[in-house]
């Protein structure tokens, strides 16, 4: 039997002896202050925000990536950054990255945006573009968990033009790939599972169609997609953030990541594309 550290109330984030004193979840740089004179090390907890999905002209856009996830030690600074998601749109191409947010010496990447060739989604933790395999990146905690969407198709699935490729799990996880073909029945991919996740694949077509779902979080479940006939549906859910929910996709637009760094949703046929969580920033002393 395996057991999530993340619901099991033994273990924590949390480091032992410390309490949060200060939270940054708005997206900027700003001075750290009211840090006890004598301090000499902070604990800090560090997440980038999540990359955008994507949209097109015609068919379904692919998800956004997760921001990274990062946590230690580090001497004590006057200044945080908290990344901000990557902004959907609705021009067709490749969507913008989220970006990284920093405490001393700790940092977390953005998640990627989606990637628009052959229907990948964004890579989770700051990858750029997909890696076309199911090996994943190295996250910045050294622990090989940032993944992105990878080319095959979803399980029970035939083709991969007709049902988006799922996102790859991982502590932040890969975006969903989008259906791609414009008749007939199609189902965007659903965002990765993790403790911080991609959005949802979108589709757009003549026929039926259903936007996946924004990845399941550790702590909070991503947005849901739309379903219905004809291109105004099919947008993907946004993935779910380290703080909050992935929001529901709207019509043919993708949803928001969740805050805390999820992953956009992506849109069909011209919607707008849902935009990235902004990062989050926990220090401890």
């Amino acid at each position: 039997m395996t057991v999530s550290i993340y619901n099991n109330s033994s273990f924590t984030d949390s480091p032992y002896g410390l309490q949060l004193r200060q939270t940054f979840a708005t997206a900027g740089t700003f001075s750290v202050t009211g840090i006890p004179a004598g301090t000499n090390r902070i604990y800090a907890i560090v997440i980038g925000g999540g990359g955008a999905g994507s949209t097109t002209t015609t068919g379904g856009g692919t998800g956004g990536g997760a921001g990274g996830y990062s946590a230690g030690w580090t001497y004590v600074s006057t200044s945080v950054t908290v990344g901000a998601g990557g902004t959907g749109t609705s021009t067709a191409g490749a969507a913008a990255s989220g970006g990284s947010s920093i405490y001393g010496m700790v940092m977390a990447g953005g998640g990627g945006g989606a990637y628009i060739a052959s229907g990948y989604g964004g890579a989770g933790a700051g990858a750029i573009t997909p890696t076309i395999t199911n090996t994943s990146t190295a996250s910045y905690t050294g622990a090989p968990a940032s993944n992105s969407s990878i080319s095959y198709a979803a399980p029970g699935s035939n083709s991969s033009t007709t049902i988006g490729v799922v996102g790859v799990a991982g502590v932040s996880s890969g975006g969903a790939g989008g259906a791609t073909n414009t008749t007939g029945t199609a189902t965007g991919g659903a965002g990765g599972r993790g403790l911080i996740t991609g959005g949802g694949g979108a589709a757009g077509t003549a026929g039926t169609g259903t936007g996946g779902n924004g990845g399941t979080g550790d702590f909070y479940a991503g947005g849901t997609g739309t379903s219905g006939t004809g291109t105004s549906f099919g947008g993907g859910g946004g993935g779910a953030g380290y703080t909050s929910v992935g929001a529901n996709a709207s019509a043919n637009n993708g949803g928001n990541g969740g805050s805390g760094g999820g992953g956009g949703g992506g849109a069909s046929t011209g919607g707008t594309a849902g935009s990235g969580g902004a990062g989050v920033v926990y220090l401890y002393y």
